[in-house]
């Protein structure tokens, strides 16, 4: 075994056993680099990285080229997930130098750790038109030893490219509609209008860009109808066209990495917890906007997938699950026609096979992926059979098939938490829980909260990055801070515990402190007080995942609004005005940028509720105003019995609560439930009882917003 035994990280336990003299990335390897002025091979890759494994089993397990590896280069292996800083400045040089990027990423460095030469994924021997492996590492190896000077001279030039880049121009970009409304346009002319999404293959979901249609098509109800009908015909339709792809585990529930295709046929099987709580939240937002019930399934069944398979028994939630099993991509998931009619018998096995296009030429590499290429409506007139029955009986044989599948060898799992990826998913199941009156959605993101906020954590109470093994570690970035704060808005939303926002303040005063660019605004991607690499990134676009510096705008406008903090509001304008060259420029790479800047421009309404909550009438006006579509919002209740003085400041009693400046000087009057509405800093006279405030909410869900 390699020193790579006494890791945690999966991806790096699969590679404990290599006969290269793997370091992992710290002070051993990088002192061992400067000591002998060697040169770094760095490789980073994931657990569910399909090419990673190939690469290592094909070139790692290699005993030549592992001698060629071990006699030229200190060999260090980075798991992408957990140090998404080292994996983001060093996948910027590969781009650089190479115009493309993915994982393996194969990087070579100065022992400075200035990069020199990179690429992806390399055969073990030239083919293809690829250079072998072994042909890189005798060339890199030679290079250093003969021409330093030029590759000293070449890493430094890049270093200095890279420290440039960190941080863009905010320019003078007004922060406007404008930028809402040509986000629009670019959506609509890359739309598949046949298969829906956007571009061609391979094809990804677009998470934060299906609910950037749902807010824009909001936008657009006091304008003329067709243009809100297009934008709507764009989210429905790839909503629909997803729910029933290959993409989706028709019989598992959740959703797959991407598709590589453009149809949604065909996924990269290996699945991820941050698309699966991103498309949640797509998915309630199509269900809010058009009430179709078949998203609200969607993302029952997906929940479900990530309880059942996902949540480790402490609370968190795991990374990921690969694409293959027993060595082969996606053989846990497809089928052939004996298969199934072994499991459902002949006749429900031919209805079953011609609704989710099973034949015996397959439709992937001679075998089947559940799909629905027609509506059930189509099927039941086609067969000439009664929806309804059809419905329940393949519910029932979806079902039994579920359970036959379940006894095939499952992909391998990433079992490690990490907190970034875990707040996107506490936030998704605390909007389900309200959407669809789910209380078990809010066990399950409370649990994972309390997880975070007791195990991943240091002493000083500042976050750490990620779990495994009752080990948490690795100081925290600045997604992790943004997702968990939004998450836990999300929560307190949900169930009306202060606990969470007093969590959310103690975390976003963190996050200023050590994050923020006090010149160019928004954050950096590492606190002040962390390692020092050669250089310090903002994370400002969209890649799979929302970026830190759009998370931190969301979260800190939610919490803002809620608290009455101006500071969190101040902060949050700085990122979003940091963003607005990549807005006007590169929409697509912004999504969840113009989402954050949707609220900003508002009208965002903050909604205050004196109330018991026990009783019916309360909890009629909670689910109705759940049940609407109103994006831009913030929502606090309290038990009316309970008044903080209009200077805020309690006269006896517990202590001060983040939330009491929003509640000072507002009472419940005549013992009926009472809503304070405010909205740009001024509120209305309060709304009393059930009737009027449900009156309320249809005026709100029905408001376009200004245009």
């Amino acid at each position: 075994m390699n020193r790579l035994q006494h890791e945690t990280s999966p991806y790096l336990l699969q590679h404990q056993n290599n006969p290269v003299d793997w370091y992992p990335w710290g002070p051993e390897a990088l002192g061992r680099a400067r000591d002998e002025n060697k040169p770094i091979f760095l490789s980073i890759g994931y657990s569910a990285c399909h090419w990673c494994h190939v690469m290592e089993h094909e070139s790692f397990e290699n005993e030549q080229i592992a001698s060629l590896m071990n006699q030229h280069f200190i060999n260090i292996k980075v798991d992408r997930e957990e140090r998404p800083d080292l994996d983001a400045i060093y996948m910027q040089a590969v781009q650089l130098m190479t115009q493309r990027g993915g994982w393996p990423m194969s990087v070579f460095l100065t022992p400075d750790l200035q990069p020199f030469y990179g690429g992806t994924y390399y055969p073990p021997t030239a083919r293809m038109g690829m250079p072998g492996f072994d042909q890189i590492l005798l060339g890199v190896a030679d290079f250093w030893q003969n021409k330093r000077d030029q590759v000293v001279a070449q890493a430094a030039e890049l270093t200095g490219h890279l420290r440039a880049s960190v941080t863009p121009a905010a320019g003078e970009i007004e922060l406007s509609d404008q930028l809402l409304h040509a986000a629009g346009t670019e959506l609509q002319r890359n739309f598949d209008a046949r298969h829906g999404g956007f571009g061609g293959a391979p094809k990804f979901p677009h998470p934060m860009d299906l609910r950037l249609l749902a807010r824009l098509s909001k936008r657009a109800m006091s304008v003329r109808g067709s243009q809100r009908d297009t934008l709507l015909q764009i989210l429905t339709h790839t909503l629909d066209k997803m729910g029933a792809g290959g993409i989706y585990d028709q019989l598992g529930g959740g959703f797959h990495r991407y598709s590589v295709d453009e149809r949604w046929l065909v996924p990269h099987f290996e699945k991820m917890l941050y698309d699966n709580a991103l498309l949640i939240n797509a998915y309630l937002d199509g269900y809010l906007v058009t009430g179709n019930a078949e998203y609200a399934r969607i993302v029952r069944e997906t929940i479900g997938y990530v309880l059942r398979d996902m949540n480790d028994p402490a609370g968190g939630f795991y990374s990921t699950e690969d694409a293959d099993s027993e060595g082969h991509e996606g053989k846990v998931y497809v089928w052939t026609p004996a298969e199934i009619e072994q499991v459902l018998g002949a006749d429900r096995a031919a209805t079953f096979c011609y609704v989710y296009d099973v034949s015996e030429e397959g439709n992937f590499e001679e075998t089947n992926i559940l799909n629905l290429p027609k509506t059930l409506q189509q099927c039941a007139a086609i067969r000439k059979l009664d929806i309804e029955t059809l419905k329940q009986q393949l519910a029932e044989d979806r079902c039994k098939l579920f359970g036959e599948r379940e006894k095939r060898v499952r992909p391998g799992r990433d079992d490690k938490v990490l907190v970034a990826w875990n707040g996107l998913m506490i936030d998704a199941l605390a909007q389900a829980a309200t959407v669809l009156d789910e209380p078990r959605y809010l066990q399950a993101a409370t649990a994972a909260a309390d997880f975070i906020l007791t195990q991943m954590r240091r002493t000083d109470g500042r976050l750490l990055h990620t779990w495994r093994g009752d080990v948490a570690k690795l100081d925290a970035y600045l997604d992790d801070y943004s997702c968990l704060i939004n998450g836990l808005v999300s929560l307190y939303e949900a169930s009306f515990n202060e606990r969470f926002i007093s969590a959310a303040t103690e975390l976003a005063d963190q996050m200023l402190a050590h994050f923020s660019d006090l010149d160019g605004g928004g954050f950096f991607f590492t606190a002040d007080d962390h390692e020092e690499l050669i250089a310090r990134q903002k994370d400002m676009q969209d890649s799979a995942t929302p970026s830190g510096n759009s998370m931190a705008a969301t979260a800190l406008l939610r919490l803002g609004k809620l608290t009455g903090r101006t500071e969190y509001l101040t902060a949050a304008e700085g990122a979003i005005r940091a963003a607005a060259t990549l807005m006007q420029r590169y929409p697509s790479a912004a999504g969840q940028m113009l989402l954050a800047l949707d609220m900003y421009l508002g009208p965002t309404f903050e909604l205050v509720l004196l109330a018991d909550r026990s009783e019916k009438s309360t909890q009629t006006i909670l689910a109705e105003l759940h049940r609407r579509f109103i994006p831009n919002k913030v929502v606090a209740l309290r038990d009316g019995t309970q008044v903080i003085p209009a200077s805020g400041i309690r006269d006896e009693g517990p202590p001060a609560m983040p939330l009491d400046p929003l509640f000072a000087g507002r009472a419940q009057q005549n013992g009926q439930p009472t809503l304070y509405l405010c909205q740009d800093f001024a509120c209305q006279e309060p709304v009393l009882g059930e009737q009027a405030i449900l009156a309320v909410w249809e005026r709100l869900s029905g408001v376009a917003a200004r245009v």
